[in-house]
């Protein structure tokens, strides 16, 4: 029977089913023999094979970061001092290099010249009359023990030489004035520098005070750097600085000084920092980094960091097993990078091949012989 029920079976099956219901008697025999002996297999064989090293100390510059703008150090306003005069002549434009006391422009002095011979003229008539005055006293007083003359007669010419006298030093101090406002027709350069404004224009009739130029006083520069105040206690008077302009220049400045007052609104404090070439302007945006010193801190080649997840990763070694351990890093000097924190010095590291190995896999380690580059990681 059943030899016959197996016959029945196989010809009244469809003949298209009997190779999947093959497949399937094939597919529930036990596998489990045979995954055994792959993973015990795979376990023993080396993923990778690799060398080692350890993290080396090495000094790495700190740096703090700030942006600002470049300002003159210094900028002078020259101005008018005289009042209603025309402007004769502008001997200077905008970005000429000045010294001290370089004529810069000049007004009409014609009013102010005939003004100051008025004056000298009402000092010579003052003078003489001052002279008279002098005169007609000494002789009263040669004639005051004689009683020719009363006291009260004396007195008076005494009187009107002292005035006339007064009336010289009214008629000087007039001629000074007249002169002083001749001299205010010529306009100066209060100290070496380069001319960053112009206001003025021929023709033009202006009053005291009047701007006429602007001086960036002996051509100096300096950055202001916004710095937040929490980092204050690094900034260092004399500190090194070095700075990179909107233009591409490269410029190394000190601090000259830091602002005692701190922004309300942004927190943030000026740093002044002298420049030391002028290769950049005014007003432009700069942004640079204060030199702090170095600290000696671990570090590792960057072959040895892995990237993962957006994190930094190395592969530590335990009896030929890796373990991916995670690490904060910090500053980059060519191929170093710093490691803050994951790892200790006498750990030792995968140094490439990273990329390739899972958290705990088996690899062989080479031994290399060490070499002067991979002994100084500087």
């Amino acid at each position: 029977m059943p030899s016959l029920s197996k016959q029945l079976f196989v010809e009244f099956t469809p003949k298209w089913i009997l190779p999947s219901l093959f497949l399937l008697g094939l597919l529930s025999l036990p596998f489990s023999g045979i995954a055994k002996d792959v993973k015990n297999n795979s376990s023993n064989t080396p993923a990778l094979t690799v060398t080692v090293i350890k993290p080396q100390l090495a000094d790495f510059p700190q740096k703090l970061s700030a942006n600002g703008n470049i300002a003159a150090w210094q900028e002078a306003i020259i101005g008018s001092e005289a009042n209603g005069l025309r402007l004769v002549n502008v001997l200077v434009n905008v970005g000429d290099v000045v010294k001290k006391d370089q004529l810069l422009a000049d007004f009409a002095t014609e009013t102010i010249d005939a003004d100051l011979m008025q004056a000298k003229a009402s000092l010579l008539e003052a003078e003489a009359t001052s002279h008279e005055a002098i005169n007609n006293a000494d002789r009263a007083r040669t004639l005051q023990n004689t009683g020719a003359m009363s006291s009260q007669q004396i007195d008076q010419y005494t009187t009107a030489a002292e005035t006339a006298k007064a009336r010289v030093e009214v008629a000087k101090a007039a001629v000074n004035m007249q002169q002083i406002r001749l001299k205010y027709t010529k306009v100066y350069a209060p100290d070496n520098g380069v001319i960053s404004a112009r206001n003025a224009t021929v023709g033009a009739v202006v009053g005291a005070g009047t701007e006429l130029f602007r001086l960036i006083r002996q051509s100096r520069l300096e950055w202001r750097a916004e710095v937040i105040s929490s980092d204050l206690p690094k900034i260092k008077i004399g500190m090194q600085a070095n700075i990179v302009a909107a233009d591409g220049s490269n410029l190394v400045g000190k601090v000259r000084k830091v602002s005692p007052m701190v922004d309300m609104q942004t927190r943030n404090t000026i740093v002044y920092v002298d420049l030391s070439a002028n290769s950049v302007k005014a007003g432009m945006f700069a942004k640079g980094e204060f030199a702090l010193g170095k600290t000696n801190t671990l570090s590792l080649p960057q072959q040895a960091l892995v990237l993962r997840d957006g994190f930094s990763y190395v592969f530590t070694l335990n009896n030929n097993r890796v373990r991916q351990t995670k690490v904060q890093t910090g500053k980059r000097i060519g191929n170093l990078v710093e490691i803050v924190s994951g790892i200790t010095a006498n750990q030792a590291i995968v140094a490439t091949g990273g990329a390739f190995l899972s958290d705990n896999d088996l690899v062989k380690v080479v031994t290399v012989k060490p070499t002067k580059k991979l002994l100084e990681l500087k």
